[in-house]
């Protein structure tokens, strides 16, 4: 059987956004960075479960919207596998983009900006910087 991807899902309960909503989001992030590979297995619920203690429906929530999004398959008695990639998974090309980043990050910090404010931010830069190519 395969082993599964080295994903490990953190809930927020604080954050206002859905526990399955936050699986789906995290999950489709690591399709993003290429940290899950078309055939990775995702945790089962019950390692879902057990690292998070949140209800195994809300697990098998997010992995049907996953699968009803076309990322992932069920397996009967195999498990939940990876089927395809998002985006431009990440790679050595972009490291040098990361760095800059990740100094930018540093910056804002010793700025006194908090964790939200960066957030919030990046988010308004990174959306008026993309604003041209909605559609």
């Amino acid at each position: 059987m395969a082993e599964s991807a080295a994903v490990e899902y953190r809930i927020d309960r604080r954050s206002g956004v859905a526990t399955y909503l936050q699986i789906v989001q995290q999950t489709k992030q690591a399709l993003r960075l290429g940290l899950l590979e078309p055939g990775d297995r995702l945790p089962t619920a019950r390692e879902v479960v057990e690292a998070t203690a949140i209800n195994p429906n809300t697990v098998l929530k997010a992995y049907r919207e996953l699968e009803r999004e076309g990322l992932v398959e069920a397996r009967r008695g195999l498990g939940t596998f990876v089927t395809r990639r998002l985006g431009g998974a990440a790679s050595a090309d972009d490291a040098p983009l990361r760095a800059e980043l990740a100094d930018w990050a540093r910056r804002a910090r010793t700025a006194g900006l908090e964790k939200d404010d960066v957030s919030a931010l990046f988010t308004a830069v990174l959306d008026s910087t993309f604003e041209g190519d909605r559609a």
